[in-house]
């Protein structure tokens, strides 16, 4: 669901990352006073483990489409919405910045539809209520899969929405939502389970991390975290280098839908204004764009057949590495930060 520059226009774009920097700010507020040393790492982790799982696109049956997961729901259950937020927009800028997977100007959009719907609306509401610190696997899965499902809904609707007021291209509102929208219930479907999973484990690990159990939430020098920590970390190792070779090789959600209505998936970039020069920041920062090695200056561009399946190439085992610990590294530079500021405010 990453949005490119090319569907927004500046006043949108500026202004999502307007409202986006606020939210991040709030989040950031809040997790000075209730940031814990050892959730540092987690965070860290968590985030590798979610970039890496966003690289493995799964196909929808009978579409031609595909989807991934997005991730803001597990961030949310097991670090609480305002970690989960800051832990998602590094996700997304990472992905930005060094891939080149979705724009600059739609940075901070795609921020909002995936980070903020299921931090802040979806998991206190509906989540957290429902669940609660209950062990119920029925319920989780539940809980999950309806969770996931309308934060996926209002993200969609909102790339729409952000779309049509834009007025960049011509894709009419009536069609391109009923695209949309179906086409990320399915989607969500099968991020629900794989949600559920994920509780699931944690909860049988380590019950005391996940933030609904948070009045029982005791981070003290007795709780180790470190078999966690081992696995997420493992699983993002597995899904970036290894998992992220045999994605589909069908457009996702976002990109299906434009097909379908454009008949071709072709959008004019803006060659001017704000939208122009974030382009030409991203193209120099993108060392790895979509995903592969980046073609020198001689490459000579030229049709390209379709993509095959597998798409084995070193290019993406190195991106879904490579990313995963620049995520880390920014997340755990962000949380020694924010703690160094509630150090500093203690200060007499």
């Amino acid at each position: 669901m990453h949005m490119a520059d090319a569907l927004l226009s500046p006043a949108v774009g500026t202004t999502l990352w307007a409202t986006t920097a606020v939210a991040g700010g709030y989040a950031a507020k809040k997790l000075k006073v209730q940031l814990d040393d050892k959730m540092i790492p987690l965070m860290g982790v968590l985030g590798a483990f979610i970039f890496a799982a966003q690289m493995i696109n799964f196909t929808i049956p009978g579409t031609g489409s595909s989807g991934h997961l997005a991730g803001g729901m597990i961030l949310a259950i097991i670090l609480g919405p305002y970690a989960a937020f800051l832990v998602m927009a590094s996700v997304l800028t990472v992905q930005a910045l060094f891939f080149a997977d979705g724009g600059l100007l739609a940075l901070g959009c795609n921020i909002w539809n995936l980070g903020f719907y299921a931090c802040f609306l979806i998991y206190p509401f509906i989540y957290k209520p429902w669940v609660g610190n209950s062990n119920q696997r029925g319920r989780i899965l539940a809980a999950s899969m309806i969770s996931v499902i309308l934060a996926l809904q209002l993200g969609a609707f909102s790339v729409v929405l952000e779309t049509l007021l834009s007025g960049n291209s011509d894709l009419p509102f009536g069609a391109f939502t009923l695209l949309m929208q179906p086409i990320h219930l399915a989607i969500g479907l099968v991020e629900g389970i794989v949600t559920a999973g994920v509780i699931s484990y944690v909860q049988n690990a380590r019950p005391e991390l996940l933030e609904s159990m948070a009045p029982s939430r005791l981070p003290g020098a007795t709780l180790s975290l470190r078999r966690v920590l081992i696995t997420f970390a493992a699983l993002a190792v597995f899904a970036g280098g290894v998992l992220s070779l045999l994605a589909s090789t069908n457009p996702d959600g976002l990109e299906w839908s434009i097909a379908k209505v454009t008949g071709n998936g072709e959008l004019r970039d803006t060659e001017k204004g704000i939208a122009r020069a974030l382009k030409t920041i991203q193209q120099k920062t993108a060392f790895l764009p979509d995903y592969g090695f980046k073609r020198g200056k001689n490459y000579q561009e030229k049709p390209e057949p379709p993509p095959s399946w597998p798409n084995v190439g070193t290019g993406t085992s190195v991106s879904g590495l490579v990313g995963a610990a620049a995520v880390l590294g920014i997340i755990v530079l962000i949380g020694v930060s924010i703690r160094s500021c509630r150090g500093k405010d203690a200060q007499p």
